[in-house]
């Protein structure tokens, strides 16, 4: 995710709680009832889902978590308690959310994401695009720490692109996740690369080390996959371009100097300035660049006819705060020249909400923690740890919704038993970024999953598929588990 600003004060600090009241059968009550819920709203639905209706049912998930919890002696305060808990880690995650639609905004209208469409459609082509997105998302993420500053970028940029030469969006979101978290998930300035090593008991380069054996042949995979559907991507675009080229150029005026601002704000991060902070000097400088390079634009939006200090101010305000567009006679842009500034990341807030919620009633009622034991128990062998590991990842993204949770709580559970199983602790910090980083973008109620959709305009499901890399990443962890590959012991192994 973000590298130090979008976490509770201290993850690793966060209490698990347990239940002795609650047995299993009752801790997956409220999951068997989400499942159902949204398998069937969504059915009803379809896309339409994230709209509203899926957030209610997260709540109706959570109230059945309630009803579970008031018979196994939770009071209705405590579950508030840790529900406010969890809104309340999500404090950053819902600022950056609003920031990342004010600076769509103003980097619309001051021609900056139009001059990246403009300038990577000349240097782009259909054939080796997704690949190059992949690499492209990579390098600023290893960069930067932050899939979520890369998705906010180049991301936005790339998707503007992919609808320019004609590439499916999921297609193109996937491959910008799929290199956007493999460098999230082996960048030092990444702070789930902080955590999990903190949670498993090992040090940071230890762990970015013992999880390039399995990251290196996950990210190659998905490479060469990438270029395959590439080599056999049968689209028109190529053949639009030079239409495309002079739309962008008769709608407003491009200049190299525009790409300035998106490497100051790249450059802040990477200096370690809070991705906040960070955000909100990009909004403010593609305002600047709005005044400087596209008057006539801010003037239209501010509804003037000149541009006067009232008209920019509206202008720009307008650009940050609402759906704006640039006028264009191009069909193939309109969509393209088009932002919905803060209004539109409202709804990925409230899904935020509902599901933190829902994953904080989980946890007050000690379901968490009674599924996570659960698994731990059905597993006696070394392979079996692992599984029981990842499949305790995957879950707590589906039911906690929220990415810190999935690495905090199993690393809380299963460090002692990795132990007594003599395996030295970066084997479970590399599993847990393998199987809890990575996957909780798939979940479209994570906060993850519901940042990158609002962010790329493309749903969860769309590109779930195509992000390779984040899929692929739990199934390496268990082959090279299965197999016994690169499994390092404790000096001293301590038996069980």
């Amino acid at each position: 995710m973000q590298s130090q600003d979008i976490k509770p004060t201290e993850p690793k600090d966060d209490q698990v709680v347990e239940n002795v009241e609650l047995n299993i059968w009752e801790a997956l009550i409220p999951v068997f009832a989400l499942i159902g819920m949204l398998a069937y709203n969504v059915y009803t639905y379809g896309s339409d889902a994230l709209s509203g209706s899926n957030q209610f049912v997260l709540l109706l998930g959570g109230a059945v978590a309630a009803i579970v919890g008031f018979f196994n002696k939770v009071s209705f305060e405590q579950m508030l308690e840790e529900v406010a808990v969890n809104i309340k880690s999500t404090a950053s995650a819902i600022l950056i959310l609003l920031m990342v639609g004010a600076l769509a905004g103003t980097w619309l209208i001051s021609g900056i994401i139009p001059t990246m469409i403009y300038y990577g459609l000349q240097v782009l082509n259909p054939t080796i695009f997704l690949a190059a997105c992949v690499i492209i998302c990579a390098i600023i993420s290893v960069a930067t720490g932050s899939s979520w500053t890369t998705s906010a970028t180049v991301g936005i940029a790339l998707i503007g692109i992919a609808d320019a030469l004609h590439v499916p969006l999921g297609m193109t979101a996937g491959a910008v996740l799929s290199g956007a978290y493999f460098g999230d998930k082996i960048s030092p300035m990444s702070d789930t690369t902080n955590l999990a090593p903190a949670m498993a008991g090992t040090d940071l380069f230890t762990h970015i080390r013992y999880m390039l054996y399995t990251t290196t042949p996950t990210i190659i995979i998905t490479l060469i996959v990438f270029i395959i559907i590439g080599l056999n991507l049968d689209t028109t675009g190529k053949a639009d371009t030079h239409l495309i080229l002079a739309a962008v150029n008769d709608a407003l005026n491009v200049s190299p100097w525009l790409f300035v601002v998106p490497v100051i704000v790249i450059g802040l991060i990477i200096m370690k300035t809070s991705p906040l902070i960070a955000l909100l000097i990009g909004t403010l400088l593609g305002g600047i660049a709005a005044l400087i390079f596209q008057p006539e634009i801010v003037t239209a939006i501010g509804g003037g006819t000149h541009l006067d200090f009232q008209t920019a101010y509206k202008g720009i305000m307008n650009a940050i705060t609402v759906e704006t567009s640039i006028p264009t006679d191009n069909e193939a842009l309109k969509g393209l020249f088009t932002a919905g500034g803060m209004s539109k990341m409202m709804g990925t807030i409230w899904l935020i909400l509902c599901a933190m919620t829902f994953g904080g009633i989980m946890d007050a009622i000690g379901a968490l923690a009674t599924i996570s034991k659960a698994l731990l128990k059905m597993f006696h062998t070394v392979f079996g740890l692992f599984a029981s590991t990842v499949i305790s990842c995957l879950a707590l993204n589906v039911t906690a919704s929220d990415q810190y949770l999935a690495i905090v709580i199993p690393g809380k559970m299963y460090a002692k038993a990795f132990k007594d199983k003599g395996l030295a602790p970066e084997n479970l910090s590399r599993t847990l970024e393998d199987s809890g980083t990575v996957t909780s973008v798939l979940v479209p109620w994570n906060t993850c999953g519901a940042y990158q959709s609002g962010v790329l305009g493309v749903d969860t499901l769309h590109y779930a598929g195509y992000a390779i890399f984040n899929w692929l990443s739990p199934f390496m962890t268990l082959l090279f588990a299965a197999f016994r590959i690169k499994i390092r012991q404790l000096a001293s192994p301590e038996k069980a």
